[in-house]
Order: C-alpha cells, then structure tokens, then sequence
C-alpha cells in the first residue's frame, strides 16, 4: 500500500506532510481541551437534522426534544394521547397514559434500536428515549454517567459548562462549586455562559490557527 506521507526535499531541509484526517462528527479529542466540554449550536441543528431525516415518519407526531452531551443524546417526541371521555377521573387518564407510553414503547422498541445502533455509530454517545403525551413526559431507560454519584443528562450538563467557561478544573470540583453556589440560580447564568463561549468559539474559528498551513512551492526543475 502507497505511503500517504508526501516527502519534501529541500536544501538541509528534511520533513512530512500528512494528508488531513476527516475528523468524526462529535467525537471529542482523546485529551480535550475545557472548549471541547461544549456541544455547538451548529452541532445540535446538525444532529437534530439527522434525526429528523433518519426516524420513521409515523413514529413521532413531532420530535420535539434532542440534547446531547458528552455520553448521551436523548431524543424525545410527541405521540398521541388516549381519547377520554372529557369527564373522566384523574385516575382513568393517568392509567391511560401509562398505558399509551407502554404500548409505544413496545411497539416501536425495533425501530428506535435501529436507529439508536445507527446514531451510536455515527456519533459516539447512547441514544436514549423519551415521550410526550398527554402533557406528560416519560423517559424510557437512559444513561447514567458515574460521575462522583451518577447524575442524569441534565445535570453533568451543569459541570461541563462550568468546565468549559473555567470554573472548575474537573467534574467533581464542578460538582462541589454547584452545591455550594448555583443550586437556585443555574438556568439564567449558565445560558449566558453557553453564548458566551459560543462567542469565544466562533471567534477561535475565524483566527489565524483556523486556516490550513500553505502547501510548499515545488522545486524548480532543473
């Protein structure tokens, strides 16, 4: 098999030049960097267009739902409530309901691992499941991630952010920093931190380091 390395002769000169390597649709680097904690809006718009392009078309009403962090992308959809009589007691609905969530579940149980095995593939993170109905939602089985205890998708989002904008060093110091700071005062500050480093990223992006090195004159023939 061909070298991919292209050997450049220069005068006391000696070095490779390597083919770039197509990078895998949000797979992280084996030593990340805090800006690497963060999924980019144009990440989401991209994984949800996935989604939206993959999934059966009767499977969902609407798919109302994707989020995505380091170990899980969690896909939740809307599906039909059960018709009730409009006087029907709180008890009758919520068994509906069940009912309903249960016979979804089941019924679309092959289709939604096709995808999931799909998706895991492609994008390196569990798919997990949720539905809406009747004004309910229902997580089915999904990730959870042991970080000092295990915490569900929307929590180890909390630490990465604070990791990423420079708060904490790590998830447990992270962790720590929450329970003694932000318990009631997350959702505002951290929304402004996500698009504020979205700002720094795009910002990184347009940098001189963003463009690709010049290939080298070729020699002139002799």
């Amino acid at each position: 098999m061909a070298d991919s390395r292209a050997f450049v002769n220069r005068p006391e000169t000696f070095r490779f030049r390597s083919r770039p390597t197509a990078l895998r649709p949000l797979v992280f680097m084996d030593r990340p960097s805090n800006r690497h904690y963060m999924i980019t809006n144009e990440q989401r718009e991209k994984l949800r267009g996935w989604f939206a392009g993959r999934l059966p078309d009767d499977l969902f009403e609407e798919l109302t739902e994707i989020t995505v962090d380091r170990e899980e992308i969690t896909v939740i959809g809307r599906i039909p409530a059960p018709r009730l009589a409009a006087d029907a007691p709180a008890t009758e609905r919520e068994a509906a309901l069940e009912s309903r969530v249960q016979e979804f579940r089941e019924r679309t149980r092959e289709d939604r691992m096709a995808v999931a095995r799909e998706a895991e593939h492609r994008f390196g993170r569990k798919v997990s499941w949720g539905v809406e109905c009747g004004g309910r939602r229902t997580l089915f089985t999904h990730v959870a991630a042991p970080v000092m205890t295990r915490l569900r998708q929307p929590e180890r989002q909390v630490l990465d952010t604070l990791i990423a904008g420079g708060v904490a060093r790590s998830r447990s110091d992270a962790l720590a920093w929450c329970v003694r700071l932000v318990q009631r005062h997350t959702d505002d500050w951290l929304a402004e931190l996500r698009e504020s480093l979205e700002h720094v990223q795009r910002v990184r992006a347009q940098g001189p380091d963003s463009e690709p090195d010049p290939a080298p004159p070729a020699d002139d023939e002799q």
